[in-house]
């Protein structure tokens, strides 16, 4: 803090107020800052947020799990599908089962989404009602 030395009759004579005026011009510039700033943080989109449940996955015989590996290799169960258009004769057979079964797609986490999209498109075009991704759990662990 600073003291103001007055320059009045007596020299030994010193003036102890204080000096505000840097902390009044630090004030007024925090003040304009979280003026601007505020409402940009808090300005957001009204949204409504689907909320995420996990449900621990029912298994079913009539459920196939389609695998797809980091190099783009699709597998039905555990047999290798040559192209894609085994996979979609493949597809096309299951959908006409009833109950139709649901196609379950495990992806590696380093396989290109180009192949998991050709998966999910092939579905689409087999006619199958339910898709699902599984997943492993998250577990607090960063990788």
């Amino acid at each position: 803090m600073a003291m103001n030395i007055g320059t009045g009759g007596d020299e030994d004579e010193v003036i102890s107020t204080i000096n505000t005026t840097p902390l009044v011009d630090v004030m007024l510039v925090l003040l304009i800052i979280f003026l601007i700033t505020i409402p940009v943080a808090i300005q957001t989109v009204p949204v409504d947020l689907p909320k995420a449940s996990n449900v621990a996955t029912q298994t079913k015989p009539e459920n196939v799990v389609v695998a797809v590996d980091r190099e783009g290799a699709v597998y039905w169960n555990a047999e290798k599908m040559a192209d894609n258009a085994a996979l979609l004769a493949k597809i096309r057979e299951a959908a006409q089962k009833t109950p139709q079964p649901e196609i379950h797609v495990r992806g590696d986490k380093d396989a290109r989404f180009e192949f998991i999209g050709k998966v999910i498109v092939d579905c689409q075009r087999g006619g199958i009602e339910k898709v699902a991704f599984i997943t492993e759990p998250d577990r607090g662990v960063a990788q």
